[in-house]
């Protein structure tokens, strides 16, 4: 049986995490595990930005997924961080993947209503977490950005996008990810 690995990088909330966990296997049809948490990615903090390089953090969850010791079974792996993530050429990212590769990675820092200033609400930290999750781990099955705002696979720029759009994938991106999964076995 193939597994996607769920990989908690510093305190992330395991409500959170077991969320996800349960509401991947809905959309993907794979079955999640949580794996033990690793430190917070001193390493990749970039102290000109105050955020931490997402890339640096992409390279040390693939490190572990090849050298998890079960690492056939392991068919993805998501790296889930409560820290604030950037690229070289963009200011934030809510997540970054290996495009047709094992790695995904997602920042809940700017997913959190309080980030905004705003009360916290839980519920919509949930969903949110989910639809980027499945976006990353879209990736990773080889889709692109879909032009569907309402399609997971939609590019987010804003907390607002990822609101707009759903936790699903449209009929375009369902059919390329059918044809990019391997089946499953049990």
């Amino acid at each position: 049986m193939k597994w996607i690995y769920i990989l908690p990088i510093g305190l992330v909330n395991p409500a959170t995490l077991k969320y996800v966990a349960e509401e991947i296997p809905l959309k993907l049809n794979y079955r999640c595990k949580i794996m033990e948490s690793i430190g917070e990615p001193s390493y990749a903090f970039e102290p000109k930005r105050g955020q931490y390089s997402s890339a640096k953090i992409l390279r040390e969850i693939l490190n572990k997924a090849q050298a998890h010791p079960v690492s056939e079974d392991l068919i993805k792996i998501l790296g889930i961080v409560d820290l604030d993530l950037c690229t070289p050429i963009l200011t934030f990212v809510f997540g970054e993947a290996q495009l047709g590769g094992k790695a995904a990675l997602i920042s809940l820092r700017r997913l959190h209503q309080e980030y905004y200033g705003l009360p916290p609400n839980p519920p919509l930290l949930l969903k949110r977490a989910v639809k980027e999750a499945l976006h990353e781990l879209g990736h990773t099955f080889g889709l692109t950005h879909c032009l569907d705002p309402k399609c997971v696979m939609y590019f987010s720029n804003s907390v607002k996008n990822i609101d707009t759009k759903s936790d699903k994938f449209c009929d375009s991106c369902s059919i390329l990810l059918s044809e990019k999964k391997p089946k499953v076995t049990e």
